[in-house]
């Protein structure tokens, strides 16, 4: 064994009297599993959070989008179709035109977004699990549906899958103003509410989902399109396929992965993650101050120690190691506890959800976790940097005792 480390060892498993160096050094244990445990914890729910974020964005928006970098719409001739159709790995490209309408039923009304797309959307099966009630479809031989959200639906108190009240959707024409018929100002176009979806609030307390012919007539749009969607096949690579489309459209379009359509968001999530981190390693800076008076109060009480180690030979660099080893011992066992301690709190959270999110209509029921070792990399890398910090200028002290002694 390491002769160091020996020592370090006899220092802190010695069975010596309970004095104020023992309850520090206890304390100081305690301090940074606690703090850890609190790291990887606050790290976890971070991760869980951001992958809840990511499969909400991915059950509704697509895995590439395509659009104009400049300009609203465009024509989606069958030329530019056939284009995206043959790039390699492109499994479903979907028609989409999404616009602010007026929605009305009975005597309820709101502003929505109306997000007409081709009947090809339902390949995608992205929404399949989000539907709560009715029937997932746009037509059948009575007519045209509408999939409306949550939202929509107790706000207007809609009767999903009846047909004695026709949802109302109006779109404000860009008329003249002077105009004296006010029925040219808008266009107004009746439809079935066939089934509900529920998702995410903000999503469905705002969209209408709609046969794509449906909005084109009441919108007067013919056959442009503001995005184009696409789904890959599950053999091919996102990014590869995204480039191939990029470089078969030009510069004219933006070509987007799911990821990239909600850049800012992700983004923000990391900074939060990152400030968080930041903040709860400074709790574990404040938690191992304790590591350094021990360490001190131990320096001083060993002096007639370092005396014999000194007669017995041992050089100053072995004093040093010494005591950044008893710091270490003291640190990394108080981190490694936490570390598991933290792991098993997570574990429990996810198997049992013991914290809920505290809202009746979560999508979730209690907060999402997940373990990534890179948090646990992090962790230790920030454990290791303030256990030298901390044992540093005890280990020097030590050492300034070494050279007295030889005096």
């Amino acid at each position: 064994m390491n002769f160091p480390f020996f020592v370090a060892r006899r220092y802190f498993l010695s069975k010596r009297k309970r004095n104020f160096i023992n309850i520090i050094s206890i304390l100081s244990m305690v301090g940074i599993a606690f703090s850890t445990a609190a790291l990887v914890i606050v790290l976890s729910v971070f991760n869980g959070l951001e992958d809840l974020l990511r499969s909400l964005n991915n059950s509704f928006d697509p895995e590439i989008k395509i659009e104009l970098v400049k300009g609203k719409t465009f024509e989606a001739d069958e030329k530019l179709i056939s284009t995206i159709k043959s790039t390699e790995g492109v499994d479903i490209v979907t028609e989409v035109l999404e616009d602010y309408g007026y929605l009305r039923y009975r005597d309820a009304d709101m502003v929505i977004t109306m997000k007409g797309v081709s009947d090809n959307f339902l390949d995608q099966h992205r929404i399949d699990k989000s539907i709560i009630e009715g029937k997932l479809r746009f037509r059948d031989s009575l007519g045209q549906y509408a999939i409306i959200g949550r939202g929509i639906r107790y706000q207007l108190s809609v009767v999903v899958g009846e047909s004695l009240y026709p949802l109302q959707v109006y779109y404000i024409k860009n008329a003249k103003t002077s105009t004296v018929d006010p029925s040219k100002l808008y266009s107004v176009a009746g439809i079935q509410p066939g089934a509900e979806f529920s998702i995410e609030k903000n999503v469905d307390e705002s969209y209408v989902l709609l046969p794509i012919e449906f909005v084109r007539n009441l919108t007067g749009y013919g056959n442009r399109c503001t995005s184009l969607e696409v789904k890959i096949n599950s053999a091919s690579d996102l990014q590869k396929v995204k480039a191939a489309i990029l470089h078969q459209l030009g510069k004219d379009y933006s070509v987007l992965t799911n990821d990239e359509q909600h850049k800012e968001l992700y983004k923000l999530v990391k900074i939060e993650k990152l400030f968080t981190f930041v903040s709860m390693a400074l709790l574990t800076v404040v938690a191992s101050i304790n590591i350094f008076f021990s360490l001190m109060m131990l320096a001083i009480e060993k002096k007639k120690d370092i005396s014999i180690l000194m007669a017995m030979g041992s050089q100053k660099s072995t004093i040093n190691t010494i005591f950044l080893s008893e710091g270490a011992l003291i640190a990394f066992t108080g981190a490694i506890s936490g570390l598991l301690l933290g792991a098993l709190t997570c574990w429990a959270q996810d198997q049992f959800g013991l914290i809920g999110m505290g809202m009746e209509s979560a999508i979730v029921n209690a907060y999402p976790v997940k373990i990534k070792w890179i948090d646990f990399i992090s962790i230790g890398s920030v454990i290791v940097m303030i256990t030298f910090l901390t044992s540093f200028y005890p280990a020097r002290l030590a050492s300034r005792s070494y050279s007295t002694a030889q005096l």
